[in-house]
């Protein structure tokens, strides 16, 4: 475990150059970044499942509930820590309001230890998200984000008792009511199925998100997305292993479902989506909050077009308005 104490000017700087290239330059980013009080940085891995995380709180201490922000498939926590055009993420901006922040990798993936390919499922995933979750010591406020979605269903799950409330952004349904993905061909190890964009996963090598798939699927129609960054932002994702996405495209049935929903019952939940998101139409995302609220949750969908907020695609925290977006999902954890 590493701890310092460190500006967050300094903060910034330092964990956007680490976030794989997301900007221009240090330089750069300090012109935009006000100075203020410093912060604590730590990070830690959890052994098994190998699960590398990130620890940002103000530092004199919160009396917050800690909050977890778990990033979608493709991407490391770095997403959290610094926009595609140079500002601090919202990993910072939630440290400004006071809150610790924990910014994992999932299990085998990023800075997390190695775990083979066949071996690396959403359980296994959800284990090591899970016992992070459970060593914090008090109930957290836990995000997901796209593929991660069904993660944090099963988390609401397996470790209720250690989520105060939850935000999804953009997220991935469960198995319960996800459509199964229709295949176009498959052999023994490979398998190619429609979507937005026609994906073939081989079960024996990671899935390399191409160019295609991030103008289409991750920026897609935005008009929040800063496009000059484009070539940059594709260079920073990382392979998926690809049974979690065998899982995320439910083929034949195999995303993860909840079978217990007794800690759904009260559990705050939030569901923020996009105008300009490809993948999740108002009707799909509307879906899961309609479920979440008829098995017991007290589900809120934060439809951004209502609220007149136009043009947010997939990837709200790397956008041109990402500050104004955590102020919004602030203003639901406070209020909620």
């Amino acid at each position: 475990m590493t701890d310092n104490i460190i500006s967050r000017r300094e903060f910034g700087m330092a964990a956007s150059a680490a976030g794989a290239g997301l900007i221009t330059s240090g330089k750069d980013l300090a012109a935009k970044e006000s100075s203020g009080p410093p912060l604590n940085y730590s990070s830690g891995l959890i052994e098994s499942p190998p699960t590398y995380y990130e620890v940002l709180e103000p530092a004199g201490g919160s009396t917050k509930p800690p909050m977890v922000l778990i990033c979608g498939g493709g991407h490391t926590g770095a997403c959290y820590l610094a926009t595609v055009d140079g500002r601090p993420g919202w990993a910072q901006a939630f440290v400004r309001a006071g809150y610790k922040v924990v910014v994992p990798d999932w299990p085998g993936v990023g800075r997390s230890g190695y775990i083979p390919l066949d071996d690396l499922t959403g359980d296994v995933v959800v284990e090591g998200l899970g016992k992070i979750v459970r060593s914090l010591g008090q109930p957290a406020i836990v995000m997901t984000h796209s593929m991660s979605g069904a993660y944090g269903w099963k988390l609401l799950e397996n470790y209720g008792q250690h989520v105060a409330k939850l935000v999804a952004i953009a997220p991935g349904p469960p198995g319960n009511i996800q459509a199964v993905s229709d295949i176009a061909s498959e052999t023994a190890d490979t398998v190619v199925v429609r979507g937005s964009t026609t994906m073939t996963i081989n079960l024996k090598q990671p899935v390399v998100s191409d160019r295609n798939f991030v103008e289409v699927k991750l920026v897609g129609k935005s008009a929040q997305f800063p496009r000059e960054y484009i070539a940059v932002y594709a260079s920073s994702l990382t392979p998926l292993p690809p049974r979690l996405l065998y899982q995320r495209r439910n083929i034949r049935s195999s995303q993860l479902k909840v079978t217990d929903l007794s800690n759904y019952r009260g559990k705050r939940i939030l569901v923020m989506t996009g105008t300009a998101d490809i993948d999740h139409p108002r009707e799909l995302d509307g879906a899961i909050v309609e479920w979440l609220n008829q098995n017991g949750a007290k589900a809120d969908f934060l439809y951004l077009g209502d609220h007149g907020i136009e043009g947010n695609g997939h990837m709200m925290m790397l956008e041109k308005n990402s500050d104004a977006l955590a102020a919004r999902i602030l203003s639901w954890i406070e209020n909620s």
